[in-house]
Parts: structure tokens; C-alpha cells; sequence
């Protein structure tokens, strides 16, 4: 399929620069690195891990809305 796309001249000139040095099309390159960067954002990135949060097993009140600063600081000093 043809398209027309618009690039950054210094990108375009780099991309140029790798096509001549691999001995391929301009096509290829562009076609190549959008694959790639593509590729990349279906994947979950390595550096991120599940983490387990601690769950407090205190006294929790029924219907306190833990939103409502006020009314926790009345809780906690026993109003």
C-alpha cells in the first residue's frame, strides 16, 4: 500500500543513512521500526512486577468513608 507520511528531516536522513548501510529500501527501515516499536507496546515491560499489598487486619468500622478526613479524625480521637 502506498501512503504519504511526514518525518523529521534529521530522522529521514538517519533512516536513509541505515538503508544505505544495510543495503535495503527506505521502505524496510521505516517498515522495520514500526514493527518494532509496535511490537513493544503489546508487551509488558520487563521492570514492572506484580506487587503484593499488606491488608490491615485491625478494627475497621462499618460505613466509615475513608474519603471524609474529618469524620476519621473524629473516629480516631473517639468523638
Amino acid at each position: 500500500m502506498r501512503t504519504t507520511i511526514r518525518l523529521d528531516e534529521s530522522l529521514l536522513k538517519e533512516a536513509k543513512a541505515v538503508a544505505a548501510e544495510t543495503g535495503t529500501t527506505l521502505t524496510s527501515v521505516i517498515e522495520e521500526a514500526l514493527q518494532e516499536s509496535l511490537r513493544r507496546r503489546k508487551q509488558k515491560p520487563s521492570n514492572v512486577r506484580s506487587v503484593r499489598l499488606p491488608l490491615h487486619k485491625g478494627k475497621l468500622r462499618p460505613g466509615v468513608d475513608l474519603n471524609d478526613s474529618a469524620a476519621l479524625h473524629d473516629l480516631m480521637d473517639g468523638r
